[in-house]
């Protein structure tokens, strides 16, 4: 298509006119400036992002997100393919000369991205998650251009320490994540997006400043996150299936300074101890097993472990990444060589396993 990306700006901003005050997040490595056309917006990502606002310093990139009607874009977008287990259309895309417009097909959010560019647009203040992802993809893109592999793990650390762990779909990561988090010397590293790469000294990890997003099941075998949720919400839930409320996607965001007091977001990057793949099942007989194994010959496990880059995702040359590409493998066992890998098998158990992990 031989649209140009500033034509497409034009029409996603359609002269709207941006605030003067504008938000500055530091991050490992890199700073992002936000601008928008809307205060409450700007607000609700400044209460987001607290951990990481600073209020001067000189911006790397910047993100404009205009609150607006849904854009509607003449475009033939063409679906971005799902993860094996999830179904359903949720983003469609549409290249341009050095750019790519990737559209929310359930939101009607819009998106521009490019080396120079970087647009949100539609109804930014009722999905300001998707703005937050798509502030995260940013980082997510300086990561990985700067030898960064992007793994679909939690982490947290102890002691100085990255303790990552990695699940198939549904397999509480998160909550296994949030149990360990009870150890007061531990500190959240992320819950969905963890970023590896050897360094001279061993193996470093690192986050995105993205609050776990939990599911309700999580929250009610968890006291401390039971305030997340209103006393009648917390009967409903209870009075559901164990399997269905397992499944049930219906996502909260974990406020960690809240809930767990603040200094308590790992901000940046420290060496990764151990990883951690949670291969149980939940309505297995076995007990609980904990197993080293060695990922070379356990690429079933590996497969946990991979991510994609996803749709937002331009290289330094210009190219941006292909939903079917294969993933190089090799790379990531190569980072991985050295670092202890395990393996729980057998039944679900939170608690056991936190405290075994967290002992290893």
């Amino acid at each position: 298509m031989n649209i140009m990306p500033q034509e497409i700006a034009d029409q996603l901003i359609e002269g709207r006119e941006f605030l003067d005050t504008s938000l500055l997040l530091a991050l490992d490595g890199q700073q992002i400036q936000v601008r928008s056309n809307s205060e409450e917006l700007l607000a609700r990502l400044r209460e987001y992002f607290a951990h990481i606002v600073v209020e001067s310093g000189e911006p790397d990139i910047t993100v404009l997100a205009v609150e607006r009607n849904a854009p509607q874009l003449d475009f033939p977008y063409e679906d971005w393919p799902r993860e094996p287990g999830k179904t359903g259309r949720k983003d469609a895309c549409q290249d341009l000369p050095g750019a790519r417009v990737i559209h929310k097909v359930r939101t009607g959010m819009t998106f521009l991205q490019s080396e120079s560019l970087r647009i949100a647009a539609g109804p930014c203040v009722e999905n300001d998650n998707q703005v937050i992802n798509f502030i995260n993809n940013q980082y997510m893109t300086w990561l990985q251009r700067n030898g960064w592999r992007n793994c679909h793990a939690a982490a947290l650390s102890i002691n100085g320490g990255g303790l990552a762990m990695a699940g198939f779909s549904g397999g509480g990561k998160s909550t296994l994540m949030l149990h360990m988090l009870e150890h007061p010397e531990t500190a959240f590293i992320s819950n969905d997006r963890l970023f590896i790469r050897r360094n001279e000294d061993g193996v470093e990890c690192v986050g995105i400043p993205k609050l776990p997003r939990i599911n309700p099941g999580t929250i009610l075998n968890n006291p401390r996150l039971a305030p997340m949720l209103s006393a009648e919400e917390q009967q409903q839930l209870q009075a559901m299936p164990r399997a269905e409320l397992w499944d049930l996607e219906q996502k909260y965001d974990a406020d960690i300074d809240r809930l767990y007091g603040k200094g308590r977001i790992e901000t940046q990057s420290c060496s990764l101890r151990a990883f951690m793949v949670l291969n149980w099942e939940r309505d297995s007989d076995e007990p609980l097993s904990v197993e080293r194994v060695d990922l070379s010959q356990r690429k079933d496990l590996l497969a946990a472990i991979m991510k994609s880059p996803g749709p937002f995702y331009q290289d330094a040359d210009g190219a941006f990444h292909q939903g079917r590409a294969p993933f190089d493998e090799q790379a990531y066992l190569a980072v991985l060589e050295s670092v202890p890998v395990y393996e729980a098998r057998g039944g679900v158990d939170f608690d056991a396993l936190a405290e075994r992990y967290l002992n290893l």
